[in-house]
C-alpha cells in the first residue's frame, strides 16, 4: 500500500513566538516534525507539504490577524522541515511535475487545503491509500486535511505528538472526531520506531 505523508502549515508565523500566527507551544513540535520529514525522505515516502500562501488583501484576513503572506519571512517553512528534492506547487493552474521528488510543497490560501487547486491532482499522482497527518494546527487545518483525505478515501494516521492546538478542548473534540471518521491516532515512536 502506498503511503504519503502530510506535514501541515509548519510555517514560521505558526510555530515561533515572532510569528503573526503563532500557536503557543508549536516550537516544541518542530522537531517531530522534521523527524517525520526526514525519515519519509529516506524511506522513498512522499512527503505533501501544505503551506498558506496568503496576498495582503486575502479574504481570510476578515477572520484571521495578517500572516504567511507570500514572500515573507513567516510565510517559510522552517528550515529543519525541508527535503533536498522538493517542488513548490502554487494554488493556480500550473503543470504538475513532481517525479523524483521528495516534498511537494502545495500553497493554499484557506484553511481547508483540499480548496487548492492543486491538491487532488497531486494525491492523485502519487496514488496513495495511506496517509500520515501531522502539523498545525490540530482542530483546524490538520482537521481539514484528515476530513478531505478520509472523504477521498484514503486510510488516515494523525501523529498525536506531533501537532499542536490552539486550546486543548478543541483538540480534543477535533481528535475524537477524526477518529470517530475513522482515522487512526499514534504516536511518533510508532510509526519510525
Amino acid at each position: 500500500m502506498k503511503t504519503a505523508f502530510f506535514d501541515v502549515d509548519s510555517q514560521l508565523d505558526f510555530l515561533y513566538p515572532a510569528g503573526a500566527l503563532y500557536v503557543p507551544g508549536a516550537e516544541r513540535i518542530v522537531p517531530a516534525i522534521a523527524h517525520l520529514n526526514r525519515f519519509a525522505g529516506a524511506h522513498g515516502i512522499p512527503v505533501v507539504s501544505t503551506t498558506d500562501a496568503h496576498t495582503e488583501n486575502d479574504p481570510e484576513f476578515a477572520i484571521w490577524p495578517h500572516h504567511c503572506v507570500a514572500g515573507t519571512w513567516g510565510q517559510r517553512k522552517a528550515e529543519t522541515t525541508l527535503l533536498e528534492k522538493r517542488v513548490v506547487i502554487p494554488n493556480r493552474a500550473c503543470e504538475l511535475s513532481i517525479d523524483g521528488v521528495h516534498q511537494i510543497v502545495v500553497e493554499k490560501q484557506t484553511v481547508d487545503v483540499f480548496l487548492a487547486r492543486n491538491l487532488a491532482r497531486v494525491i492523485d499522482q502519487l496514488q496513495c491509500a495511506q496517509c500520515v497527518v501531522y502539523g498545525v494546527v490540530t482542530e483546524i487545518c490538520v482537521l481539514y486535511a484528515v476530513r478531505g483525505l478520509l472523504k477521498a478515501g484514503r486510510q488516515v494516521t494523525v501523529v498525536t505528538d506531533a501537532i499542536e492546538t490552539l486550546k486543548a478542548e478543541d483538540s480534543a473534540r477535533a481528535l475524537e472526531e477524526m477518529r470517530a471518521a475513522g482515522a487512526t491516532l499514534a504516536d511518533l515512536a510508532a510509526l519510525t520506531g
